[in-house]
């Protein structure tokens, strides 16, 4: 009987050994390899672009004034509301006036005083000078009526500058608004003693005059942005230190503002203004630009994304900002062959217009550019492309 069982023990090796090979068999045949992961590919696009400087920089009024008192009086009217946009030659504040009003009616009548002493020297002078001929008056009382005719017509002057300071201080009493602008807060209220050497109530100050600071008014249509560039981009812009440059549609350096909560440039405007030095400690030339601001919802003060178009239009290659990628190396690009397989492109990068990147070396723009799954493109991996247009 154990003679028996040996003698089957290597059929049932076989058998066994066919059985494992049988189904390592069924296991390779059985294996799940996955297709090619997809991605996303569209062809560069091809369009006229224009070369720009894109810097930041600062909103600054074009015109800001202090209204300060320069006569001494107490207030009486303020005649405004804190924070309107007010028009040029506006009433804004008046200070009393009945001082002032009967200083120039004193003033006025002074001046007829000495009219009337000019006409009686004169006509003295005529009469003696007549005596004198005649052997009827002495050569003293003709001096003397001439110096009285000669102090009075001084007098005169000095009175009719008098008159005239006198009607400058009434006008000093109605405060106008000297241009078309925004004001701001009042710094004192009515019935306050306000003027030269007064600071009004306790919320005022003192306006660089001496007198009190009533107000400020700022002018903020157009608007000023100042912003920076440095030596090496002073060369893309040809002619910058000659005069004029011109404005509106004739501006030969317009430039486009957005500021910091808006998309894109939406405001237009032009350049007027450049420094006539570079900066010895920033290496920067300081240039400004002026914005219409009718709306007045730009503000003084505010940062902004400034745009300043250089050069001409040319024919440029443009792919999506998102196909970019930079590492140590530089930018670079996955494209898909004619295989289907992942191939990395070094490039050259541009300016940015709208969302797209101007490719100045590395594409001649017939390649298939990956710009969806990017995480999935590995060089010389396989991949399923799908094709789609480049949104402009």
């Amino acid at each position: 009987m154990t003679r028996g069982v040996f003698r089957c023990a290597p059929a049932m090796a076989v058998l066994i050994a066919i059985l494992v090979s049988t189904a390592g068999c069924d296991q390779k045949e059985n294996k799940f390899v996955p297709p090619p992961p997809k991605v996303t590919v569209s062809k560069p696009v091809r369009q006229e672009v224009t070369d720009y400087l894109e810097v930041t920089g600062k909103t600054q009024a074009v015109n800001t004034v202090q209204l300060v008192a320069r006569v001494e009086g107490y207030l009486e009217k303020v005649l405004f509301r804190d924070g309107e946009i007010v028009k040029k030659g506006a009433l804004l504040f008046q200070i009393q006036q009945d001082t002032y009003r009967a200083m120039l009616k004193e003033a006025e009548g002074n001046v007829l005083t000495q009219k009337a002493r000019i006409d009686h020297a004169r006509i003295e002078l005529a009469r003696n000078s007549d005596l004198y001929k005649q052997k009827a008056a002495a050569q003293t009382d003709v001096e003397n009526w001439r110096f009285q005719l000669d102090s009075a017509q001084a007098a005169l002057m000095a009175a009719e500058a008098q008159r005239a300071l006198a009607a400058l201080n009434l006008g000093y009493t109605s405060i106008t608004a000297p241009f078309d602008g925004r004001i701001d807060r009042r710094l004192v209220d009515p019935g306050n003693l306000v003027g030269p050497g007064n600071t009004g109530s306790t919320t005022s100050a003192t306006g660089t005059s001496g007198g009190t600071l009533l107000a400020q008014v700022t002018q903020i249509d157009p608007i000023y942005v100042y912003f920076n560039v440095s030596e090496t981009e002073i060369s893309a812009l040809p002619g910058i230190s000659e005069r004029p440059w011109g404005h509106g549609n004739d501006a030969i350096y317009p430039i486009y503002m957005g500021l910091a909560n808006e998309d894109g440039y939406p405001h237009a405007g032009h350049l007027d203004f450049a420094s006539a030095s570079v900066s010895s400690t920033t290496g920067t030339l300081l240039l400004r630009g002026v914005i219409p601001n009718p709306e007045g919802k730009m503000l003084p003060g505010q940062y902004a994304r400034v745009r300043v178009p250089v050069g001409k239009e040319k024919s440029a290659i443009l792919v999506p900002q998102a196909a970019v990628g930079f590492d140590q190396t530089g930018s670079y690009i996955w494209v898909v062959n004619e295989k289907n397989t992942v191939e990395r492109r070094s490039v050259k990068t541009g300016t940015s217009h709208g969302g797209l990147y101007v490719i100045e070396s590395g594409l001649n723009g017939d390649e298939w550019v990956i710009v969806k799954g990017l995480l999935r493109s590995v060089p010389g991996r396989q991949v399923t492309p799908e094709r789609e247009p480049v949104e402009r």
